[in-house]
This record gives C-alpha cells, structure tokens and sequence, in this order.
C-alpha cells in the first residue's frame, strides 16, 4: 500500500494552497516556504492586543485573538480563500491544529467550556457545502478538550457578503440577524466564539450580544486572522 500511494502521490501531487506549487508528502496543505512567510500576530500571549481592543466599549470578552494577520492580495487571504471556497478544508485543520496549540499554552485564556463558530445561514450552507469553520473548530476543540457546538447560534436571516462592504454597511448588515436556541447551555459557562477574519468585528459583537443574553455567560473570540 506505501508504494501504490507513492506512485499515485509522484503522478498526482497535492499542490500548496498558498504558492501551487507540489507538496512534498511530509507537507500538509501549505508548503515549508509559505508557512514560515505567513504573518502571525503573536497575540495570544499579548494582553489588550488589536483584536481585544477592537471590542473595547462594545461587548464584555475575556480574551481574544487571531492568529494571523489578514492582507490584502497575501498568502493568510490565499490561504482563508480556499479554505472557505475551494473546499480546501484541511486549511482549518491545519490553522485549528495551530492555533489550539498557542491557545492550550496561554496564559491568559481561562478555561473553555465550550466552542461556537459564527454560524451561516442554511442557504449559503447548502450552496457551499460546509461550513469553513467546522474543521478549524474541531481541531481546537480537540485540542481544549471542549465541546464544538453547531446547533445553539443559529443564523436566522442571510446577510450579503460581507467582503467588499464599508464599515457603516457592515455594522447595519448584521444587526439582528442571529438568534440563541438554548440559553442554558451556556449559563455559568466560558464560550469561544470562533470565525475566520475579523475585520469590523460587527458579525462577531452581534453573536456576542445573543449569546450575552444567557445568565453569567463568559466569552472569549478566537479567529484565523485579522484585518490590519
């Protein structure tokens, strides 16, 4: 079996999802060059960093952060493009596996009772396919040994892309658009609200405030990059 993988693997090599160009077998996903030229941000282990700051007066969190940094024409927007896209979705293993490893060691981050990922509307789901943040979830749910819930943050109403919009248009596309199914769950509990680039931070403060609504609620935010 080795072998006939081999040979398949020499004829029909899995191509880098940053440069395209072939990887070699020990690669996953993105390879060795393009990994170390991701921009990360260092902000898990960075108190009142840009992603925290970005909430401040709006939502009460207990700690955020994102692992890399999101631009324009880049290899993090390359490589979130296919994951969400190209359904690339070993892309959010291998951001997950990465990011749950820097979560697990911080200082910082209080216990996690349980992760939630910015839901999609069943529309965009049906036409996608998958959700982009369920394998990026479950492998830091894997990691934190804590439940990855789908079924609580609902979407109610399918908001347009969000990519090409002005900050005053974003703020007014997602006000009202979510909706909590069981709030006590979540009571007395420490969430991680999950998603995969945070540029305003409206899609991910409209989650928080429905899942704010359940009684002694603790939340944190995690995502695969942010916005400079």
């Amino acid at each position: 079996m080795p072998m006939i993988k081999d040979i398949f693997y020499l004829f029909f090599p899995k191509m880098c999802s940053c440069c395209h160009e072939p990887l070699v077998q020990s690669e996953k996903e993105i390879c060795i060059s393009c990994r170390f030229q991701l921009p990360t941000t260092e902000f898990t282990d960075e108190r009142d960093n840009q992603v925290e700051r970005a909430f401040y007066g709006r939502i009460k969190i207990e700690f955020a952060t994102a692992l890399l940094f999101y631009r324009k024409k880049g290899l993090s927007q390359k490589l979130i493009f296919q994951l969400k896209y190209k359904g690339r979705q070993g892309i959010g293993n291998l951001l997950g596996n990465w990011l749950g490893s820097q979560l697990k060691e911080s200082k910082r981050l209080p216990k996690v009772d349980y992760i939630v990922p910015v839901p999609l509307h069943p529309k965009k789901l049906k036409k996608r396919g998958y959700n982009q943040l369920t394998t990026f979830g479950k492998s830091i749910s894997k990691i934190l040994d804590a439940p990855f819930i789908t079924d609580v943050l609902i979407k109610k109403s399918a908001s347009e892309t969000q990519t090409l919009k002005r900050r005053f248009d974003r703020w007014n596309n997602v006000n009202e658009i979510f909706y909590i199914t069981n709030q006590v769950i979540f009571k007395n509990k420490h969430v991680l609200l999950i998603d995969d680039v945070i540029t305003t931070g409206a899609t991910l403060e409209s989650c928080a405030l429905q899942l704010s609504k359940t009684e002694n609620i603790k939340i944190s935010i995690a995502t695969m990059a942010y916005t400079e």
